[in-house]
């Protein structure tokens, strides 16, 4: 590779100078980096450990909605599900992690889920609706992990892109530049001494 700077002491001076700065660069972006990934890696497993849950307990939802359906007339059955008196409000705010800003989902319900007669109503769809409730809350949980996820997940390519970019271009590249530097002047240096000698014989003579 041709190298494209100047053999001179300043120049040499300037390149230590940010090579030092690439050096402490790389290594705060590599602590970075490793922080990101713990972080990732505990993130991704309480997703896994929610998602598991939720799946579950959707089945069981499921499950008792069947049997209410089943056992109701059809149309106290679509009446109830029709008419929950309640409204689900999702306020999204930010936090910090290791610098990437990542959501943080705050919900409430407003009103009664079990708002219809108990009269025409049976056991199986009370149980689905109350656990309904619960499930909001998780399942909003499991939208804040996957954005979450995404987001660091990008923060990691971006860091892992940098810290690459820096060990193996950036870095290499100064250090060579540095040695055809300290090579190049060097060479001046024993050239000069050299003519310095020749100049002392010729005054000897």
């Amino acid at each position: 590779m041709a190298i494209n700077v100047n053999p001179n002491r300043m120049e040499l001076l300037q390149l230590k100078r940010k090579q030092q700065v690439a050096v402490r660069g790389h290594k705060l972006l590599k602590d970075k980096l490793e922080g990101l990934l713990k972080d990732f890696m505990d993130i991704v497993k309480e997703y896994k450990g929610l998602r598991n849950e939720v799946d579950n307990e959707l089945s069981e939802l499921f499950h008792h909605l069947i049997l209410a359906s089943a056992s109701m007339q059809k149309q106290a059955y679509l009446t109830a599900l029709s008419f929950p008196q309640c409204q689900v409000k999702l306020q999204v705010e930010e936090k910090l992690l290791m610098n990437v800003r990542i959501p943080e989902f705050n919900f409430t319900i407003e009103g009664n889920m079990l708002s219809y007669s108990f009269d025409s109503t049976n056991y199986d769809l009370d149980e689905a609706m109350g656990k309904m409730k619960v499930m909001v809350a998780k399942m909003v949980k499991l939208a804040e992990l996957e954005k979450t996820i995404e987001l660091v997940s990008a923060e990691i390519e971006k860091t892992r892109r940098r810290v690459n970019a820096l060990e193996y271009i950036l870095i290499p590249q100064q250090q060579e530049a540095i040695r055809y530097i300290s090579s190049k002047l060097d060479e001046l240096e024993r050239s000069n001494i050299t003519r310095l000698m020749k100049i002392k014989d010729m005054l000897r003579m």
